[in-house]
C-alpha cells in the first residue's frame, strides 16, 4: 500500500487495488439530508430529531433485511417518523408524512459535489450510484431532482433485490450489472457502515466525513482506503494516488 499520508492505512487482506469504477451512495453522501431540518423543526420543535429519525431509518432498514422482510426506504421513513411522533408525544398528520416523503425525494446536492464529480469524470473514472432509496415510477429519482444524474453511467437501487445495504448482495448487484469484478470497484459513502459493508464484499472504499460522520477506529474492522472531508478533497486524493 502507498504511504500517501492522505489515506488511512489498511489492514493486510483488505482490498486496496486501483479502482476503475466508483460506486456512490446517495443519501447524505451526495445529497443533503439536513435540507429537511425545517420540517423537523415544525413538527417536533427540535431539529435534532432529524438525526434521530435518519439513524432509526438506517437501523430498521438493516433490521428488515436481517429478518428476511422488505418495505422500501420511503415507507420505512414514513413509519419511523410516525413512531417518533409517538415517542416524543407529537401528533403527526398525514400531511406531515407527505411532506416528509416529498423531502426525501427532493433533497438538494451538497454544494461541493458537482466540482468533485467533474474532477473524477475528467480523470477517467467510471461512476455509478447505489442507493437504499427506491426508484420512482413515472417520476424523477432523488439524484435527478438534485441535478446530478448526468454524471453517472447507471443508477442502482437496492429495491431491485429487496435487500438493503450493507448486505454483500447489494454491492455485488452493481458489480454484476457492470460486468466487472468487485475488487475493481470503490464505494464512496459518508457512513462507516456502508464502507465496512463494501469492503467486506470485496470492494475498496472511500469515506466522506460529512458533519456527524467519522472513521470507526476499531481493530479488526476494515478501515476506508481514503478518508476525505468533502468530494473535491476525495477526488484530489484519489487522483493523486491512482492517476499521477
Amino acid at each position: 500500500m502507498s504511504d500517501n499520508s492522505h489515506a488511512v492505512h489498511v489492514r493486510d487482506g483488505w482490498i486496496g487495488v486501483e479502482p476503475t469504477v466508483l460506486i456512490f451512495d446517495v443519501n447524505e453522501t451526495l445529497i443533503d439530508v439536513e435540507a429537511m431540518s425545517p420540517l423537523f423543526e415544525r413538527v417536533f420543535a427540535d431539529t435534532r430529531v432529524l438525526r434521530e429519525w435518519f439513524g432509526q431509518v438506517v437501523m430498521y432498514s438493516m433490521t428488515v433485511t436481517l429478518c428476511g422482510c422488505y418495505e422500501d426506504y420511503f415507507a420505512l421513513g414514513r413509519g419511523v417518523f410516525s413512531m417518533l411522533g409517538d415517542i416524543h408525544g407529537v401528533k403527526v398528520t398525514p400531511s406531515d408524512l407527505d411532506d416528509l416523503e416529498h423531502g426525501m425525494r427532493t433533497m438538494p446536492a451538497h454544494p461541493d459535489v458537482e466540482e468533485g464529480l467533474r474532477r473524477l469524470r475528467d480523470a477517467g473514472f467510471r461512476m455509478v450510484t447505489l442507493t437504499n432509496s427506491p426508484p420512482v415510477a413515472g417520476g424523477r429519482t432523488p439524484l435527478e431532482h438534485a441535478g446530478l444524474a448526468g454524471y453517472f453511467e447507471r443508477q442502482f437501487s437496492v429495491d431491485t433485490i429487496r435487500t438493503f445495504k450493507p448486505a454483500a448482495l447489494t454491492y455485488h448487484l452493481a458489480a454484476r450489472e457492470l460486468d466487472v469484478p468487485p475488487s475493481t470497484c470503490l464505494m464512496v459513502a459518508a457512513h462507516v457502515w456502508d464502507t465496512i459493508g463494501a469492503q467486506s464484499a470485496g470492494l475498496s472504499a472511500g469515506l466522506l466525513t460529512r458533519p456527524g460522520n467519522a472513521p470507526l477506529p476499531v481493530h479488526g474492522l476494515p478501515q476506508p482506503n481514503i478518508v476525505a472531508s468533502d468530494l473535491p478533497d476525495f477526488a484530489d486524493r484519489l487522483i493523486a494516488r491512482w492517476r499521477t
